[in-house]
């Protein structure tokens, strides 16, 4: 599986810009970068990405390194398939690893701990129009805190999505690619070897 490199630059990057969060700046504590659009703000999140929430943090861990091992499996059974989505699984795969790492480590005790997440996106913040049922006239501020982790968690899913249709076509024509092949192989043989075959099947 020669997209694993992919996953471990992932691991690698998150890994050093969580420590380096957590070595320089304290919990709640926020840098402008691009004014009050994209600032480091320093927040730990016991849930799942954008702070999704559906459990126990136990319970999240657990979970997540089921999946984790799941794209590991997939991975495996796509290994000669199109590199690009295979490359996209990989970047799924290193993001779920970094996040659970803090999972496993980042807390009091073992399967507890809470992902770092730092980087502070204002995408939109303002009142939804009124005709819009339900939540209509609602005022909606979207700030996603995330990391590394997550923005490769993303990238990977949106290749999967685009490149799909590219994948299964390339399935297809390595399909018959390997069928032309044998063929090909098939009317080139020798009559000796014609020969040899049948003989060792009456055998």
């Amino acid at each position: 599986m020669r997209v694993l490199w992919i996953s471990g630059l992932v691991i690698l990057l998150d890994q050093s810009t969580k420590l380096l969060v957590l070595r320089t700046m304290y919990r709640g504590q926020q840098i402008p970068v691009l004014g009050d659009w994209l600032k480091l703000t320093f927040t730990e999140n016991p849930g799942m990405a954008f702070g999704i929430t559906p459990g126990p943090t136990s319970v999240v861990t657990v979970f997540s390194m089921l999946a984790t091992a799941l794209i590991v499996f997939y991975l495996y059974r796509v290994r000669h398939d199109y590199y690009p989505y295979r490359a996209s699984l990989a970047l799924i795969l290193g993001g779920a690893v970094g996040n659970i790492i803090d999972r496993v480590f980042y807390g009091d005790t073992l399967l507890f701990g809470k992902v770092v997440d730092f980087i502070h996106v204002n995408i939109w913040s303002g009142f939804l129009p009124e005709s819009i049922p339900v939540v209509g006239g609602m005022y909606i501020s979207l700030f996603p805190i995330w990391n590394v982790a997550d923005m490769a968690i993303v990238c990977g899913v949106a290749g999967i999505i685009i490149l799909h249709k590219k994948c299964v076509r390339y399935a297809h024509e390595r399909e018959g690619s390997d069928m032309e092949k044998d063929k090909e192989e098939k009317t080139t043989e020798t009559p000796e070897a014609v020969f040899e075959r049948g003989v060792s099947i009456k055998e």
